[in-house]
């Protein structure tokens, strides 16, 4: 499989996404072939970068028409009938809810249209719906149990004797998780992996708060001020389900006077006496500023850039009638292809 080093990060660009958007505009594609990209809501930073990295490695392949659903699983159905009315030869789909993937698939079995899913993904037994239906991303477990490697060593990597982290000296580490979408499926795995993670290695965690912000960056900002207010300083590490709540609470320990360059030396470090750890996931820019200026510890690369070459390219050999054996990423139950995550990090 071909991996993208973590620094490809510095080569994203983050545009800022909280705009009224309804559509991005079509490329012009290398071939008469047309394909719909259907996002669940392009105001997430995230899927906003990844729907222009498909755009960007689809240009020369395929004409390519995308829409925004805004968060509306009843808009983006809309937009799919729309998509298959004006012809598409193929989809992409982002869904606003795994759960709602069914119908979808049928209506595409019934008139021969593949279909890629990313980000979210169906359920296998809706995927086998129709022979032609394929999901490309990470495996949101691994993102948990990589989030608290990091943790883990960076709290000495021996659960019997924690090292000058554990701020208050009783060997246990005690932590705010952010949690994004109640019930959606990588929320829910990466919140249980991360504390499963801890537990397999011996490490005493102690959550303080699971507090849900729902994947945004302002609602995590607003969360944190009644969760500094009342735990303060005993919070040793906060672990968010990706980089935009991250950011929010950095933001919201900023004014609260954590993060203070005590030490003089001119960037925010561990050994200043305001530093905690976050960690984030996801990868994006703006994030990996962060690391760089010393406020977010680290965070696990989800990597939109190789799996959008991915569903490109699996794309390609679709609409080619290729041999999908042929790929230059194996796949796997002839219905996955996955892109690992990667830790994230400045030597500290």
């Amino acid at each position: 499989m071909k991996k993208t080093s973590p620094s490809r990060l510095w080569a994203f660009r983050f545009i800022p996404a909280l705009l009224p958007l309804l559509l991005l505009p079509a490329s012009c594609g290398g071939s008469e072939d047309r394909v719909g990209l259907a996002s669940y809501n392009l105001n997430d930073p995230y899927i906003y970068t990844f729907a222009r990295q498909i755009e960007e490695f689809s240009r020369d392949h395929f004409r390519l028409t995308s829409r925004n659903a805004q968060n509306s699983q009843m808009l983006q159905n809309e937009q799919i009938e729309e998509m298959v009315a004006e012809g598409v030869d193929l989809l992409i789909i982002n869904p606003v809810d795994r759960l709602g993937t069914y119908p979808i698939i049928r209506q595409l079995k019934n008139r021969h249209i593949p279909v890629i899913f990313f980000n979210r993904e169906p359920l296998l037994k809706d995927l086998l719906l129709w022979d032609k239906a394929y999901y490309v991303g990470a495996r949101a477990e691994q993102s948990g149990q990589l989030q608290a490697a990091l943790v883990m060593e960076l709290f000495g990597g021996d659960p019997d004797r924690l090292n000058r982290y554990d701020r208050n000296g009783d060997n246990r580490i005690q932590a705010v998780i952010l949690k994004g979408e109640q019930g959606h499926q990588d929320a829910e795995i990466r919140t249980a992996e991360v504390v499963r993670a801890f537990e397999n290695q011996r490490f005493n965690l102690d959550i303080l708060v699971t507090e849900v912000a729902n994947w945004n960056e302002m609602e995590s900002y607003e969360k944190m001020d009644p969760i500094l207010n009342r735990f303060g300083r005993e919070i040793e590490v906060i672990l968010s389900n990706n980089d935009a709540m991250a950011l929010g609470a950095i933001s919201r320990l900023r004014e609260h006077n954590w993060f203070n360059d005590t030490n003089g030396n001119g960037r925010i470090d561990a050994e200043d006496e305001g530093w905690i750890p976050v960690v984030g996931i996801d990868g994006l820019d703006r994030a990996v500023e962060q690391i760089e200026k010393g406020y977010l510890y680290g965070t696990v690369l989800n990597d939109s850039r190789e799996q959008a070459r991915a569903i490109v390219e699996l794309a390609r050999f679709i609409l080619g009638g290729r041999n999908l054996e042929d790929l230059d990423y194996p796949m796997e139950q002839d219905k996955y292809i996955w892109i690992d995550y990667q830790v994230f990090l400045l030597n500290r």
